[in-house]
């Protein structure tokens, strides 16, 4: 009866010292500083960075401290300064960046050519006559993007993208998943957009859409700041020079740009004091 046990324990000791002894032999050493930066990252491993996830980002930024601390848009600014401080170097900028659906082609406004039931993806629409829209630059509606985001942060509401600003970290996987290139990432702070990028001429834009962008320049004489340029019949807003003034989206007589400002609601008139007879 003891032989057995005795046999069985031999075994595990032996094998424990093989496995010690293997550990020492074959022992990689860790790199703090990696480690250390690797720890201040989020790990959605999205990619935005450049990077092929946050091991090869924190393992770039290992290897060569001159490398930006701000490349993460999900982590944003506290991150950029959590790996400035592993590193010792200064963070560097590190704005808010969202993505924005370059189109307002909601079902009340794009007319609709077809009833598609075919695979219910944007991709496979694409491949379908270029979409259900008489559009073929919009937004195709059938959900690609939000399914792709891992942040809640774009939704279809009405037949087209519309991103929640608050969720979105900018990281761009929306973007690249979209067959119709609608969506692009820029900063937070730029609240004024053209919701449009159709460059058909604007008899034939406003026929497919009606809130699309006609190129009748309007916003652009408007502007005073020259930030917006109408080039191949589709309004441009420079990011640098706008002002988020919002006078082009009041001028535009489509709807093609919005201001995404929140608009804070009236302030409450307080209660008249009632006189007591």
């Amino acid at each position: 009866m003891l032989t057995p046990i005795l046999i069985v324990v031999a075994v595990g000791l032996v094998c424990a010292a093989i496995l010690t002894i293997a550990s020492k032999v074959f022992f990689v050493p860790v790199d703090e500083t990696f480690a250390n930066l690797r720890a201040e990252l989020p790990g959605a491993n999205c990619g935005a960075c450049g990077y092929n996830g946050c091991d090869d980002y924190a393992n770039a930024l290992a290897e060569d401290h001159s490398l930006s601390c701000s490349l993460c848009p999900v982590g944003g600014a506290d991150v950029a300064a959590k790996l400035a401080e592993v590193l010792g170097v200064e963070a560097g900028s590190a704005d808010k960046e969202v993505a924005v659906v370059m189109c307002n082609g909601h079902k009340d406004a794009a007319k609709t050519i077809m009833e598609y039931k075919g695979v219910q993806t944007c991709s496979a629409a694409k491949q379908f006559f270029g979409g259900l829209s008489a559009c073929p630059h919009g937004c195709i509606g059938l959900g690609d993007c939000a399914a792709a985001c891992d942040f809640d942060a774009i939704h279809i509401c009405d037949g087209v993208a519309v991103v929640n600003r608050d969720n979105c970290v900018g990281c761009g996987v929306c973007a690249k998943t979209c067959p119709n290139s609608v969506i692009k990432i820029q900063t937070a702070k730029n609240l004024v957009v053209v919701q449009c990028k159709n460059t058909d001429k604007g008899a034939v834009a406003r026929k497919a859409c009606s809130n699309a962008c006609i190129g009748c320049g309007k916003c652009a004489k408007t502007c005073k700041f020259e930030a917006i340029t109408v080039e191949n019949n589709v309004a441009t807003i420079d990011p640098v020079k706008c002002k988020n003034c919002g006078m082009c989206a009041k001028e535009c007589p489509t709807g093609a740009i919005n201001n995404m400002r929140i608009k804070k609601a009236p302030a409450a008139k307080p209660a008249e004091a009632k006189v007591e007879a």
